[in-house]
């Protein structure tokens, strides 16, 4: 039997784009890389034309990953739990696809030890929550937004602040050859026109009817002939809208607008952040926004709402890496799942002049700003500090909390005074 700690993992398929699917795979590989661990992976959300497990060339028996639909099932669990026994189990997505997990937490955790990789988008406090938060021996927290939730939530559960990162060999700033050719071969037809990225999900809270419609009142401020907005999407999503027909409607078919519509490899997503003069993200919740990290990773600057990640990702305090707009206005929403919380809506004029100064900055202050957030990212998003905090954080909670006949640091009884 192998002494290496083996570790669950439940999560979108590690081997996919999603940007859950990339971060659990950094993670998972910044585990094995140590030769201490072994993974069990549940890949889900994404659907499947085959069902067998899989094994990696690479990491062969240290990494098996198994098809799940959705993120899987209590009796999946049950299953991986009775015939791989793993030591740990760690998952990460929206809390609010969790719920049949956490209500299993008293056949898991006393076991084995429960990890989250949470991340939640805003205030109020989500009291909510606490049920969740209370179920796990350990949360991680993407933003410093989550990690002050948690701590406000739920102060007596263990939690660490581990940001996302991007690797930089990929995410990179490429030479002005390399960008040159790319765009003469490929996009001879836009000339010398700027490029504007949006790199999200047609959703509702991206807000991608609004930027389309924003976007033409900022053409008609600087020009239809100097800039086209290229946004790698799904035009047709079902969570969000007909983004084609809003472009006819506003009559922005010649070359205005660009879809890219492909999923695409690191690497070509890379080259787009390159050509781009600016990436924008205007959501009205964001998490952390992991395409506005990888933008300022390749020195492309970017302008942002100040809400969840992406207020720490545009500053650091005393320098700028874009424009960062300030909500003009924090609407409470919500549902019978998530009973409150605030959507944070931009002022279009504010957004239309913050796109009318980054067209029009100084090449100087421009290339100056985007160095100033490639360092930013290296400094505080780095891809090997962020592996090896995951490694160190998983030894702890192996060695506090310990599994199966060896567990620590859980009951599965509380005690109450009644009056």
């Amino acid at each position: 039997m192998s002494d290496k700690i083996k570790v669950l993992t439940l999560s979108d398929h590690p081997l996919s784009p999603s940007g859950v699917g990339t971060q659990t795979k950094y993670v998972i590989e910044a585990l094995l890389r140590t030769g201490k661990f072994q993974v069990v992976s549940l890949g889900g959300a994404v659907k499947h034309n085959d069902y067998t497990p899989v094994k990696t060339e690479e990491w062969q028996d240290d990494w098996t990953i198994y098809p799940v639909d959705g993120y899987g099932n209590q009796d999946m669990v049950r299953s991986i739990l009775r015939t791989e026994r793993p030591d740990i189990l760690w998952f990460m997505t929206d809390p609010r696809f969790w719920g049949w997990l956490w209500d299993m937490e008293d056949e898991i955790r006393c076991h084995m030890p429960m990890v989250y990789y949470h991340v939640w988008d805003n205030y109020p406090l989500p009291d909510f929550n606490r049920f969740a938060y209370n179920s796990n021996d350990h949360i991680a927290c993407i933003s410093k937004v989550t990690y002050d939730i948690v701590q406000g939530v739920s102060p007596d559960v263990k939690s660490t602040y581990v940001p996302h990162a991007v690797d930089e060999s990929i995410f990179k700033k490429l030479t002005n050859k390399e960008i040159t050719d790319f765009r003469e071969t490929h996009m001879s037809q836009l000339g010398d026109k700027k490029i504007y990225f949006w790199n999200n999900r047609n959703a509702r809270r991206k807000q991608s009817g609004t930027l389309l419609f924003w976007w033409k009142e900022f053409l008609d401020k600087v020009g239809h002939d100097q800039a086209v907005l290229m946004m790698h999407t799904d035009p047709k999503d079902t969570y969000g809208q007909d983004l084609e027909a809003i472009v006819r409607n506003l009559e922005l078919t010649d070359g205005q607008v660009m879809f890219s519509t492909n999923k695409l490899p690191p690497q070509h997503i890379s080259m787009f952040y390159n050509i781009s003069h600016c990436t924008i993200n205007i959501s009205d919740a964001e998490g952390f926004g992991l395409a506005t990290l990888e933008s300022l990773s390749c020195e492309t600057p970017i302008v942002v709402c100040l809400t969840g990640g992406l207020q720490e990702q545009v500053t650091d305090g005393k320098n700028w890496f874009g424009f960062g707009l300030e909500p003009s206005a924090k609407a409470v929403i919500g549902s019978q799942d998530i009973p409150y919380i605030y959507e944070d809506r931009l002022n279009k004029d504010e957004f239309i002049d913050a796109l009318v100064k980054m067209h029009n900055l100084p090449d100087k202050e421009y290339k100056k700003m985007g160095k100033l957030g490639k360092k930013h990212v290296t400094t505080n998003y780095n891809f090997e500090k962020f592996g090896s905090q995951w490694v160190d954080l998983m030894l702890q909670v192996h060695k506090e909390n310990g599994s199966w006949e060896k567990r620590k640091n859980y009951n599965t009884w509380t005690l109450k005074e009644v009056a």
